[in-house]
């Protein structure tokens, strides 16, 4: 006899969870470049060379992982912020580079740094429907580009060595979110906490 019924097709995403890259790849980062900004040592290559392979290049990989996974929010974030350190490495690498290119001075740089926050703060917002550890994780990151923007702006050099110290702590929250992303998922259980939101009734 025919069937009239039309059958349906399911298909599960079984891949890995992008997210613990991409917030370690931001986090490790982030932290070696706020070592520098908080005087512990110069900058150096060992920071450019993280800021192109692993904050930058690993990044947009998650974030490309991330559109597979329908994720627009991880999508937008780690892609932009992926491109944030690739385009912060240009600006210290492309006058060295090419000699008639100037470097930004001070104001371009605060605007530069202001746009960024500006960004930062709208994606904050988005993670009030998301967990604790993220909206610490972007709400240090809001902060920290609001002080480097006034450093660059003033030239005061003690905005910039608390703005080294707020973004280790910065990177280290982004560090402990990825990690605690991956042990909770490989106990079932929640090993660390990220604090989740509960709806509102």
């Amino acid at each position: 006899m025919p069937v009239d019924e039309k059958a349906t097709l399911e298909i599960r995403d079984t891949s890995a969870n992008p997210a613990p890259l991409g917030l370690l790849a931001f986090g490790m980062t982030t932290v070696l470049l706020n070592f520098a900004n908080a005087g512990l040592y110069e900058l150096s290559s060992m920071v450019l060379a993280m800021g192109i392979f692993y904050g930058g290049l690993a990044q947009v990989i998650a974030g490309t992982l991330e559109w597979k996974k329908n994720n627009t929010f991880g999508m937008t974030a780690f892609i932009s912020y992926g491109m944030f350190w690739l385009s912060l490495v240009a600006l210290v690498l492309m006058p060295g580079i090419f000699p008639k290119v100037a470097g930004p001075n001070a104001t371009a740089m605060a605007v530069y740094l202001s746009l960024w926050g500006l960004f930062t703060l709208i994606m904050f917002i988005g993670t009030l429907k998301l967990s604790r550890a993220l909206q610490v994780v972007f709400g240090t990151l809001v902060i920290l580009f609001a002080l480097l923007a006034l450093a660059e702006i003033t030239g005061n050099a003690d905005i910039h060595l608390a703005a080294g110290y707020e973004g280790i702590f910065c990177g280290l929250s982004a560090m402990y979110t990825g990690l605690a992303q991956v042990l909770n998922e490989l106990h079932g259980k929640s090993i660390l906490p990220l604090g989740p939101v509960k709806p509102r009734q």
